[in-house]
This record gives structure tokens, C-alpha cells and sequence, in this order.
């Protein structure tokens, strides 16, 4: 018996890294209860930064504030649509758009979060986060789910369309002539 402890960060990546890459069911569970709590962190991070900005605890400029305040707003839109499509690929593990869609979230708090981290008044409350989120997005996520998923839809499209149907040779050719 396995403990959601033993479905670490290291133990997807070396799942990643190895040459069998299909996960069980439960262990796509695991990444998606995983991934779950990596949005739960990134909007609590994310929250943080916020008001940091807002009560003026953050040594930024009026019109740096307004930049990083968009970024804010634009990875509240990356966690939210993260949530749904975490929910959607726990009713419908096969779909592809919803992992897209997860992948692109993902990728886009990584982005954001390193900057935030290269930013000495932001990089306290970051931390550690802003790396941790760019290898579950890549190579975990991509590698685990996403390819794989995406090379099984490509197989699927392939496959059925090699049958054609036989020509019935007993059709008359139609006349030319106008009928009323």
C-alpha cells in the first residue's frame, strides 16, 4: 500500500526521466491530486504577492505595480482554469483539450512566477515555487500526460479510416434527358 507521500515531485520526474512512461490510474490520480495542490499553493503565493502590491509592502513604482497587478490577474485566470480542467481530466481522463488547456496553465504561473522571483521584493514570498511549478508543467505533466495522450489520439485517427466501401457496380447510369 502506497501513501500520497510516496507521489512526490521526484518520484514523477524519475517517472518521466524513465523509459515507461505509462502511469496507472491511480497514479494519474495521484499527479492530478498533485497538480491540485500546486494551484492551491499558487493562488495562496499569488494572493500573498497581491497584497504586498496593494498595501505597499512591495518596493515597486505606481506604473511597475500596475504592470505586476495584470500579471496577478492574468495567473488568476491560469489557477481558475487550472482548477476546471483538473476537475474535467478527473471525469474524463482521455481528453485532450483538457489537458492542453492544463498544460498551458501551467506553463503560463511557471513563466510568471519566475519573474516575480527575479524581483528582490517578490522573490522572499515566491521562493522555491517558481521552479517546483515549471518542472511539474514540464517535464511531468507534458511528458506523463500530455504526449502520451496526444500520440494515442494521433494513433486513433490513423487506424479507422483504412476500410473504403465497395463500389456497387449494379447502379444505371442516369440519363440526360430532363424529366418533368
Amino acid at each position: 500500500m502506497s501513501f500520497a507521500e510516496d507521489y512526490t515531485l521526484q518520484y514523477f520526474l524519475s517517472k518521466a526521466s524513465s523509459k515507461t512512461i505509462d502511469l496507472s490510474k491511480k497514479e494519474k490520480a495521484e499527479l492530478l491530486n498533485q497538480l491540485d495542490e500546486v494551484m492551491k499553493q499558487g493562488q495562496g503565493i499569488r494572493t500573498k504577492l497581491t497584497q504586498a502590491l496593494q498595501i505597499g509592502e512591495a518596493d515597486v513604482r505606481y506604473q511597475e505595480g500596475k504592470f505586476w497587478m495584470a500579471k496577478l490577474e492574468e495567473d488568476q485566470g491560469s489557477i481558475e482554469s487550472g482548477f476546471q480542467q483538473i476537475k474535467l481530466l478527473r471525469e474524463k481522463p482521455t481528453d485532450l483539450i483538457a489537458t492542453i488547456k492544463l498544460y498551458k496553465s501551467l506553463k503560463g504561473l511557471s513563466s510568471n512566477f519566475n519573474a516575480y522571483n527575479n524581483l528582490p521584493s517578490f522573490s522572499a514570498l515566491v521562493g522555491d515555487f517558481a521552479p517546483e511549478v515549471e518542472l511539474w508543467a514540464d517535464p511531468v505533466f507534458y511528458e506523463l500526460c500530455l504526449l502520451p495522450l496526444a500520440r494515442l489520439k494521433d494513433r486513433e485517427t490513423k487506424a479507422p479510416h483504412t476500410e473504403k466501401k465497395p463500389v456497387s457496380k449494379d447502379k444505371k447510369p442516369e440519363s440526360k434527358e430532363k424529366r418533368p
